[in-house]
């Protein structure tokens, strides 16, 4: 190729299939390993998985709450990473990057109206089952955060729940089932891998962290193909997070029904 020459050539479905698991193995495939390395600690440890806590969000430096901030901060974008990875990747394929996912400011009330819809319904149906795994003996208990009380701990849960809907929606719906069409996957089998993957990286809370979110994992989906868009998504994982950490930030120790470690 000459120097200056515009290199057009779609790529292979080998560099997709590469591609797909380097972006899996520097981000939520990574995870998955990690959560299941952990729950075979938990359910290999003295005592049930109820009696054991799975924390979220922790202090990284207690005691120092400005280079704690600093330590949350620089996790909150490292995580992020990824997504960016993500962008790129679509840019070079010559698409408009994270638009091509439906993650812009196009529609930003409807992606925010349907999100709160979804967020209504999956967050009271999923503390239902969260309480009712961790009765039978079948999950973690999960401590959403355990800051410390000081003035950026609500900020910094707020970011930390966009973090994890941004990076979550965007690798496991938007890129995931893109990547996965372009290397023949039939749409049915497409939907259980994006399902079993975020189901893998919960598995660190127990078998019904797995469970409620592979479920998860398959409405989103379906809503995904459904409207093109991961905004929706994105806006509903935001809500469903934000109402987890600051919820129990805010009701730990003050309501009876509310497990704490």
């Amino acid at each position: 190729m000459r120097v200056g020459e515009v290199y057009d050539e779609r790529p292979s479905r080998r560099i997709f299939r590469d591609e797909t698991l380097l972006v899996l193995g520097l981000s939520l495939g990574a995870s998955g390993v990690s959560a299941l390395i952990s729950f075979i600690g938990s359910v290999t440890r003295p005592g049930g998985l109820k009696d054991q806590a799975a924390t979220l969000n922790a202090s990284a430096a207690p005691g120092r709450p400005w280079l704690d901030l600093a330590w949350q901060l620089f996790g909150i974008a490292s995580a992020l990473v990824p997504v960016a990875l993500v962008a790129h990747l679509l840019v070079r394929e010559g698409r408009h990057g994270l638009r091509t996912l439906g993650l812009d400011r196009t529609r930003p009330w409807s992606d925010l109206g349907r999100g709160a819809g979804i967020a209504a319904v999956i967050g009271s149906t999923g503390i239902a089952f969260y309480l009712a795994a961790r009765g039978l003996g079948f999950n973690l208990t999960v401590v959403p955060e355990a800051l410390p009380d000081v003035w950026w701990k609500y900020p910094v849960l707020i970011l930390s729940a966009l973090q994890n809907a941004v990076l979550e929606e965007v690798i496991v719906v938007g890129y995931l089932l893109r990547r996965l069409g372009q290397l023949g996957w039939t749409p049915g089998t497409a939907l259980v891998a994006s399902a079993v993957l975020r189901g893998s990286y919960h598995l660190y809370q127990g078998i019904g962290g797995f469970i409620g979110n592979m479920v998860m994992g398959v409405v989103f989906v379906y809503l995904y193909r459904r409207w093109g868009r991961v905004g929706p998504l994105v806006a509903a994982h935001s809500l469903l997070d934000i109402g987890a950490f600051v919820g129990y930030a805010l009701l730990a120790g003050h309501v009876s029904w509310l497990p704490t470690a």
